[in-house]
């Protein structure tokens, strides 16, 4: 597992913020959909400083995504409704007037045939995210069948999410690690090391994240 990035999304408690940036992760993640549970709907008074900014939106008009761009400072925006090339095109227009801005394009994958999906963002987006179909859009706790990942033959590097837990650090560590040396950059860590919606159990977290060995 080493050299893959952690991420930790669904945050908005200035206190917890502290606390997770603290365990040295590289990536905090915010939600900016307002169905969500975990829906960040004013700015903490606490940002992290010491990893990257992740701002998710789902469908979400090109204007407000530039508005809370500028006002979180967002290093990486996480796209997780039906967004399409036309879109990220637009966006990345508007986007250049800050800086470095990455983009993440989130798929829900059950089987092989969903990668399919990816093939016409290839060119548009620094990382695809692969997450679990599910009721909600993304928070489900519900893993998909790992074993696909190995269908994927893409170019561009992935988030693996979906009901990522505690008890999967000696899987992702060992049983998985092969898929790890193709292009997976990043685990995206939520709803199972939460107490609550929005507040992540940090002695869960450092747990994790020791076995891991990242």
């Amino acid at each position: 597992m080493k050299n893959v990035l952690v991420k930790v999304c669904g945050m908005r408690d200035a206190d917890n913020i502290r606390q997770v940036e603290a365990l040295g992760i590289d990536w905090m993640g915010f939600i900016f959909w307002p169905k969500s549970s975990r829906y960040v709907a004013e700015i903490p008074s606490y940002l992290p400083t010491k990893c990257k900014r992740v701002g998710v939106f789902v469908d979400a008009s090109i204007g407000d995504v530039m508005t809370i761009a500028e006002q979180y400072q967002l290093d990486i925006i996480q796209l997780h409704g039906q967004e399409s090339p036309s879109y990220i095109t637009q966006l990345i227009s508007h986007l250049s007037r800050l800086r470095n801005v990455k983009i993440i394009k989130a798929f829900n994958i059950a089987t092989a045939i969903d990668f399919e999906a990816t093939k016409r963002y290839e060119d548009y987006v620094d990382y695809f995210l692969f997450d679990t179909k599910g009721k909600s859009v993304g928070g489900n706790g519900e893993k998909f069948d790992w074993s696909v990942l190995s269908s994927y033959n893409g170019q561009t590097p992935y988030l693996l999410s979906g009901g990522i837990g505690p008890d999967d650090a000696e899987r992702l560590s060992s049983e998985f690690s092969p898929l790890y040396s193709k292009p997976c950059a990043c685990l995206d860590l939520n709803s199972r090391f939460e107490s609550a919606p929005g507040y992540k159990n940090v002695d869960t977290l450092k747990a994790f994240i020791k076995e891991l060995n990242i």
